[in-house]
């Protein structure tokens, strides 16, 4: 009898999670088509959740067993990124988070190798500036803006 790979039971536990996430906000309500409820959004995510990890678990299933351990660099890759996160969410209240957005995903793309500066520089500008439109302009919702205002 073949044993569980930690890639297929991980799958497994996120089809949980995604049920559960759906079961759970089917008490929230959905509203209507014109003012959706609380339970909308986090229903469907929920059903995606389960949906692709059911379409994945077969793979998971078939493949070959893989080291569960990283190796020394890959370590390194998700500390540094894990210290950007932190570091993402500890400043954003004091720089903002257009500002914070814009260090970070720079940070982002430095620890994942992307040669040069122009180009981390252009994605994270890039990424900035988007989430500045969606969030300030179109969508109307407030991002902390820390010393800036």
């Amino acid at each position: 009898m073949k044993k569980f790979s930690p890639g297929t039971a991980f799958t497994l536990l996120l089809a949980v999670l995604g049920m559960g996430m759906a079961g759970i906000s089917l008490s929230y309500g959905f509203g209507t088509f014109r003012r959706p409820g609380p339970g909308l959004y986090p229903f469907f995510i929920g059903l995606f959740i389960v949906f692709f990890s059911l379409l994945l678990l077969p793979s998971e299933a078939k493949s070959e067993d893989r080291p569960a351990l990283l190796g020394h660099e890959g370590k390194r890759t998700f500390l540094l990124m894990v210290g950007a996160f932190c570091f993402w969410i500890l400043l954003m209240p004091l720089l903002g988070y257009v500002v914070v957005t814009l260090l970070v995903t720079y940070a982002f793309c430095k620890i994942m190798k992307l040669e040069g500066w122009w180009k981390p520089l252009s994605v994270s500008a890039g990424t900035a500036f988007f989430i500045y439109l969606l969030f300030d302009s179109w969508l109307y919702i407030d991002l902390p803006r820390g010393v800036w205002g």
